[in-house]
């Protein structure tokens, strides 16, 4: 990956024209509600039950879930595996069903890898007892992208009322290789569900392909949601821990004008300390972001954005906000790079279109055991 840097100055020219590109639809148009209350009904009616959506489906995924089977981890020895390691190992490269790993309360001091060739798996906690998967990698002995405690390389991998965490410290800005990843999503087609990521700097690297996140909080510092992803974020907290220093929260990686990719956060929370909070910047040349029906707390800096202290890319982001509230989300004072879209221009990152997800989402597992 390529090293990231922080601007201290931001120079800007006003963006004309967001869209440049249009976010491929499926047959899921219907938008988001702009009231946050309507989101519950809004969901359950956009995704059914897969008894309910067999024929719209990909045909793969229905195959899968109808043979779905339950292992389980508990740390006390009452499950088939003592470890989500051991559970993961046991199932076969070239899977073709749904296996939902179900996690007893505890901290895993784990290290977890899905690889490519086994798709179709549910890491799955009670809500009342979320287990908590926790490792302390850093990029100085793992590289950035592979620090991470979970490492999810297959598709269809849905992960709800789960804690992922990097025990790491906080990187002091000295010493090289302290970026510390809690989760890097790589497959297609990946769902959180009510789920919580802790982390300082990169703490989520939401590498490539397709991601719902819904009712999740996630927790850092600088570039703690980055990589080129193409994800929908929903009623998610995203909680800067902040000093007097900057923070950053998004570093969308979109290199050209031709990559489909770009992160959409609605009806989000920005939270935590501090006052000096870019939602995001220009890490590379094109990145692609917007904010809709989100409440922004006092730590977001008035600027919003940042050019990265790149000029040169002004005229390619596509950084957007849409009906934001609270006082960080002022728009007097926004980066010229900022752009105040209109109904039509956010349309494509408020529906689950943006991702297909009439194909493939489906609701929060509820296994029984």
């Amino acid at each position: 990956m390529a090293s990231k840097t922080i601007c201290t100055t931001i120079q800007v020219t006003l963006i004309v024209a967001f869209l440049t590109t249009q976010v491929v639809f499926s047959d899921d148009t219907v938008p988001i509600p702009a009231h946050k209350a309507q989101l519950g009904t809004w969901f359950s009616t956009n995704v059914g039950p897969l008894d309910q959506r067999k024929s719209t489906m990909d045909p793969a995924l229905v195959a899968a879930e109808e043979g779905a089977k339950v292992v389980k981890v508990m740390q006390d020895g009452s499950g088939e595996f003592k470890t989500i390691t051991d559970a993961i190992n046991s199932i076969p490269s070239g899977n073709t069903k749904r296996v939902i790993v179900y996690i007893g309360a505890g901290n895993y001091n784990e290290k977890i890898k899905i690889e490519k060739t086994k798709p179709f798996i549910t890491l799955y906690g009670v809500p009342e007892k979320m287990p908590n998967l926790t490792f302390g990698g850093t990029a100085l002995k793992y590289g950035t992208v592979d620090s991470a405690t979970l490492i999810v390389e297959s598709d269809y991998f849905v992960a709800a009322n789960i804690i992922i965490s990097n025990s790491a410290p906080r990187p002091d800005g000295k010493i090289q290789g302290g970026q510390a990843v809690a989760l890097r999503i790589s497959g297609d087609k990946a769902a959180f569900y009510n789920c919580k990521f802790f982390g300082f700097q990169d703490t989520i690297c939401d590498d490539r392909n397709r991601h719902f996140f819904k009712d999740c909080l996630i927790q850092g510092t600088m570039d703690y949601i980055f990589g080129s992803g193409k994800s929908l974020y929903l009623s998610t907290e995203l909680r800067t821990l902040g000093d007097t220093g900057i923070t950053v929260i998004v570093a969308q990686a979109r290199k050209s004008p031709t990559e489909d990719n770009a992160y959409s956060f609605v009806h989000c929370d920005v939270t935590g300390t501090g006052n000096g909070t870019f939602l995001g910047r220009a890490w590379m040349p094109h990145p692609r972001v917007v904010f809709a029906y989100s409440t922004m707390s006092a730590v977001v800096k008035k600027e919003g954005w940042s050019n990265n202290n790149h000029p040169e890319h002004d005229k390619n982001v596509r950084f957007g906000e849409y009906q934001n509230t609270g006082p960080g989300a002022d728009p007097k004072g926004r980066a010229a790079i900022t752009t105040q879209l209109n109904e039509m221009q956010v349309k494509p990152y408020i529906t689950l279109g943006m991702i297909e997800g009439s194909k493939w989402l489906l609701p929060p597992p509820t296994p029984k055991v």
